[in-house]
């Protein structure tokens, strides 16, 4: 009995050690493309070209069920990326999705607020800080422009505003876009 005992054991650790020695040597991360692609977007969440995000959106265009012309906010120079990437030819943006916009920013006029959290609810990022029937407010930082608390708004308490582009903004080209890596 005692023999059958350790030898079940000495089994078990075996197999254990097998299975966490091909679980960390055979890990699939993802589909590596659809990374790239992801990386292209620009991560708004916005929803406008018919996906609930960037990253099922990638997902669509690495699996041929989407368009790369999807995607107002990315613009000409995102459908030129994704071109690039794919190796497929460069299309006008999809006029049924929306048109290119410049970077906006969600304000709440807080006076105006009668915080029906609705626009909290309706925020994919959740850049809006606040609470049931106090005033809310937008995190500059973490707002996309998407404009999706726009519409649920009961008073109209929120504009969207163009973002001006400073020093603080600014972002360098990344070169893995471009195809090619610098050293």
């Amino acid at each position: 009995m005692l023999t059958a005992i350790i030898t079940l054991g000495v089994l078990a650790i075996i197999f254990g050690l097998l299975l966490g020695f091909a679980a960390v040597r055979f890990k699939v991360e993802g589909d590596p493309i659809v990374d790239q692609i992801d990386k292209l977007l620009p991560q708004t969440q916005c929803g406008q070209c018919g996906f609930p995000g960037c990253r099922p959106y990638a997902q669509a265009i690495a699996n041929n069920e989407a368009d790369i012309n999807q995607c107002p906010p990315g613009g000409e120079d995102t459908i030129i990326s994704l071109a690039e990437l794919l190796n497929r030819e460069v299309k006008p943006l999809n006029a049924e999705m929306g048109e290119v916009k410049p970077p906006m920013l969600a304000v709440i006029d807080e006076e105006a607020c009668i915080g029906c959290t609705l626009c909290i609810q309706a925020c994919p990022v959740d850049a809006i800080l606040g609470a049931a029937k106090q005033m809310h407010t937008v995190i500059e930082s973490e707002c996309t422009g998407c404009e999706l608390c726009v519409e649920p708004c009961p008073v109209d308490c929120i504009r969207m505003v163009e973002v001006e582009t400073d020093y603080l903004q600014w972002k360098w080209p990344d070169p893995e876009a471009d195809g090619e890596m610098r050293p």
